[in-house]
C-alpha cells in the first residue's frame, strides 16, 4: 500500500504522524492533504530517514543540488557538499551528476544522506552513453525506463521526469530569446526531433507510474520548458507544458503515486505570484517546486540573492519546495562554500515567506529571537539564528571585550537605554500645567 492509498483508506502512518509533529498540526490534516494530493512525503520504501512534508499549510522546504559533471567534481567533494548542505539546514538533496563518476556519487549520497534524496534518471542514461562514446540519440525507451527502475531500486525518494516536454511545446520554445535551458528537457527534445517520435515519458506514462508505485517513489514532474530568461517567462511553451503536467498529476494520483510539479527558473518579480497561482489551479493544488525563481538576469555571481528574492515571493504565494541557487549559478559547478551560501539564502526566503503566511513555528522563532536580542542574550540569539556559525563569527570578530556589547552603538546602545526607560516611573516625568 502506497502512502496515498493509506491516506485514502483513512490510515495515519508513522511518516504522517512525524510530519504532523514537526509542523505542529493534527495528523489528520496531513493525512487529508496526502489523500487529496496537496501534500507529499517523499520516501522510498528502501530507505529510512526522518521524513519531511511538502505542500499546503506546511513550512516551505529547501533542496540543495549536488553532483559531478563531465568537467569537474569527484565523490569526496560531493559528499563534503552533502554534509555542508545538511549542516546548514537543507531538507533534501538532489544528485544531478552527469560525469563518469555519476553512478558512484549517487550510491554514496544515498548511503550517507540523512535527508530525502532526488535524482534525474535521464542524466544517468546520458552519462552512460557518453562513457561509451555515444550520444543521447542512441537512447532507447527501454534504456530510459531501465534507468528509472534502477534508481528507484537503489532507494531514490523522488525523481525528476520531464513528461510534459512535447514536440509541440519544443516548437513553441523556438521563438524564445533563450530557448530551452533544462538539461533533461533538452536531451529529450533532441531525441524526439531526431527520431520524429513523441516523448517516451509521456507515451509510456503508465509504465512510469507502475515503477513509481512499486517503490512508493514521488514523481517530480519536471519543467523542461522553464524559461531561462525573464523575457521568456510565462510564454506559450511554458504554459503548454504546465497544462499537460496538470493532466499527468491527476493520473498519478489516481494510480496512488505521490506527485509534485516543478516550476519556472527566470520570472520577473511581478509575474511570480501569478505563476504560482496558475500552477495551483491547473495542477489541483499539487505541491510546487521552484528553482528560485530568479527575478533578474543581470547579477551573475549573486544569483543566490536574486533567487532568494524570487523564492520569498513564490513561497508567499503558495510555493512549497525551494530549490537552492548558489553564487556559482550560470558560471560553473558550485563548491562547498557556494552550497552553504545558497542553502542559507533559500532558508532565509523560506522563513520570511512562512512569517508572511502566518506559520506558527516561524512566528514563534521570530519572537524568541527578538526577545533574546532585547535581552542582549547573544548566545541564545545565535542558537535561534538560521546560520549560527556565521552570526557567532561576525560577533566575535567585532568583539570589544565587554560583556553584552557590540561595536555598532557602544555606549549609545538603544537596547540598553530603552531597558533603562522601562524602569522609570511615569510620575517622575514633568507634568503639564
Amino acid at each position: 500500500m502506497t502512502l496515498v492509498e493509506a491516506a485514502r483508506a483513512g490510515k495515519i502512518t508513522w511518516a504522517m504522524e512525524r510530519v504532523a509533529n514537526k509542523e505542529g498540526l493534527p495528523p489528520e490534516v496531513v493525512r487529508q492533504g496526502i489523500a487529496c494530493g496537496q501534500i507529499v512525503i517523499p520516501g522510498n520504501i528502501r530507505r529510512q530517514f526522518d521524513p519531511e512534508g511538502i505542500g499546503a499549510g506546511l513550512f516551505p522546504k529547501v533542496n540543495a543540488n549536488l553532483g559531478v559533471s563531465s568537467e569537474a567534481g569527484d565523490v569526496a567533494a560531493e559528499l563534503d557538499k552533502l554534509r555542508v548542505a545538511v549542516a546548514v539546514g537543507a531538507h533534501s538533496v538532489m544528485d544531478l551528476s552527469t560525469g563518469p563518476a555519476a553512478a558512484e556519487v549517487r550510491r554514496q549520497i544515498l548511503r550517507e544522506s540523512p535527508v530525502m534524496v532526488g535524482a534525474v534518471p535521464i542524466y544517468a542514461v546520458a552519462a552512460a552513453l557518453l562513457a561509451e562514446g555515444r550520444e543521447i540519440l542512441d537512447m532507447t525507451e527501454d534504456d530510459l525506463f531501465a534507468a528509472i527502475e534502477a534508481q528507484c531500486a537503489e532507494g531514490v525518494d523522488y525523481i525528476t521526469v520531464h513528461c510534459g516536454v512535447t514536440r509541440r511545446a519544443v516548437e513553441l520554445a523556438g521563438e524564445r530569446v533563450c530557448g530551452m535551458v533544462s538539461r533533461g528537457g533538452t536531451l529529450l527534445a533532441q531525441w524526439m526531433l531526431a527520431r520524429e517520435q513523441e516523448n517516451p515519458l509521456l507515451t509510456g506514462f503508465d509504465r512510469l507510474l507502475g515503477i513509481a508505485r512499486r517503490y512508493d517513489v514521488t514523481l517530480s514532474l519536471g519543467d523542461g520548458l522553464r524559461p531561462g530568461a525573464g523575457c521568456d517567462a510565462t510564454d506559450a511553451a511554458q504554459v503548454e507544458e504546465l497544462v499537460r503536467l496538470g493532466e499527468l498529476a491527476r493520473r498519478a494520483r489516481q494510480a496512488g503515486v505521490q506527485v509534485m510539479i516543478e516550476g519556472p527558473g527566470h520570472v520577473p518579480a511581478d509575474q511570480v505570484a501569478a505563476n504560482v497561482l496558475l500552477e495551483k489551479r491547473l495542477c489541483q493544488g499539487a505541491p510546487f517546486y521552484v528553482l528560485g525563481p530568479l527575478v533578474t538576469d543581470c547579477a551573475p555571481g549573486y544569483d543566490h540573492i536574486v533567487a532568494a528574492i524570487g523564492a520569498t515571493l513564490a513561497a508567499m504565494a503558495g510555493a512549497d519546495f525551494l530549490c537552492v541557487v548558489t553564487p556559482a549559478e550560470h558560471l560553473g559547478l558550485p563548491n562547498a562554500e557556494d552550497i552553504r551560501q545558497g542553502v542559507v539564502a533559500a532558508r532565509i526566503a523560506a522563513q520570511a515567506a512562512a512569517v508572511a503566511r502566518g506559520v506558527p513555528a516561524a512566528l514563534a522563532r521570530e519572537r524568541e529571537l527578538s526577545a533574546c536580542r532585547a535581552a542582549l542574550d547573544w548566545e541564545a540569539m545565535f542558537c535561534r539564528a538560521l546560520d549560527p556559525e556565521t552570526a557567532r563569527r561576525r560577533y566575535a570578530s567585532a568583539a570589544v571585550g565587554r560583556e553584552s556589547a557590540c561595536t555598532m552603538c557602544g555606549a549609545l546602545c538603544a537596547v540598553r537605554r530603552f531597558a533603562a526607560c522601562r524602569t522609570v516611573r511615569p510620575s517622575s516625568f514633568p507634568q503639564e500645567a
